[in-house]
């Protein structure tokens, strides 16, 4: 009678080995602590160097004095945008022996709001452009240049608040498949359907209801992102089933 060798695992439904898995959690974690780094240089700190809020002259003499830090801004939203992109594929990649298909639709949700993502950084880094006397900018005043550039700056804000419901959801969707992996604990994936729910609430009150608007609705996010990168880079399990 034939042996029967059962197949290696790499030609299964799966392309990696599920033991092999690992070395993508370890990755998840350090991408998440660059993402969570890099994200509050470039949307709080620098931002809270330059913008002067309702004063167009003042924040363009700030951009004017500071090109470096403004740059560095700009900068750190790349490195942000990157660690982000390879985190919607490290979480695909983890995620798929859950649900095959409600991962990838987490990963399209990710990519599209790291699309959104971009072109609300391009308007940022667009706001100094209009401060120099390059491409006839020269045939506006001082003034209304100044006010360009702090309109750039409210429109990139703007439409980065607008799509963070995409970033809500495909975070919905990673929590669910999370808390039914059995080798995440489930607390994690709980924690991230409501921290996707505040993020999709944030954008769904910013366009019906804005007086309800609130900062705070994004703060569960950071209760659950802060925790689990930690997890991911002292605890990963070693093995998923």
């Amino acid at each position: 009678m034939a042996t029967l060798v059962p197949p290696h695992p790499a030609l299964l439904g799966d392309a990696e080995p599920r033991e092999s898995l690992r070395p993508y959690a370890r990755a998840a974690g350090i991408a998440m602590a660059l993402s969570v780094v890099f994200g509050a240089l470039g949307e709080a700190y620098i931002p809270s160097r330059l913008i002067v809020t309702g004063d167009a002259a003042a924040t363009a003499a700030n951009i004017a004095a500071h090109p470096m830090l403004f740059r560095l801004g700009f900068a750190t939203y790349l490195v942000e945008g990157i660690c982000d992109v390879a985190l919607t594929v490290l979480f695909y990649v983890l995620l798929r022996p859950v649900n095959r298909n409600l991962a990838l639709m987490s990963a399209f949700f990710g990519l599209a709001s790291m699309i959104t993502f971009a072109i609300a950084e391009s308007a940022y880094f667009t706001s100094a452009m209009m401060l120099r006397d390059v491409g006839g900018m020269g045939a506006f005043t001082v003034e209304q240049r100044n006010a360009l550039a702090l309109l750039s700056l409210r429109i990139s804000a703007t439409i980065a608040g607008l799509f963070l419901c995409l970033y809500g959801i495909a975070t919905m969707i990673r929590g669910w498949l999370i808390e039914r992996s059995g080798y995440f604990p489930r607390i994690f994936g709980i924690l991230f359907i409501i921290g996707g729910a505040g993020f999709f609430l944030r954008s769904l009150t910013f366009i019906l209801a804005p007086r309800y608007s609130s900062g705070l609705m994004l703060l569960p996010m950071a209760v659950a992102g802060i925790p689990f990168l930690v997890w991911l880079l002292v605890r990963a399990p070693s093995r998923l089933p």
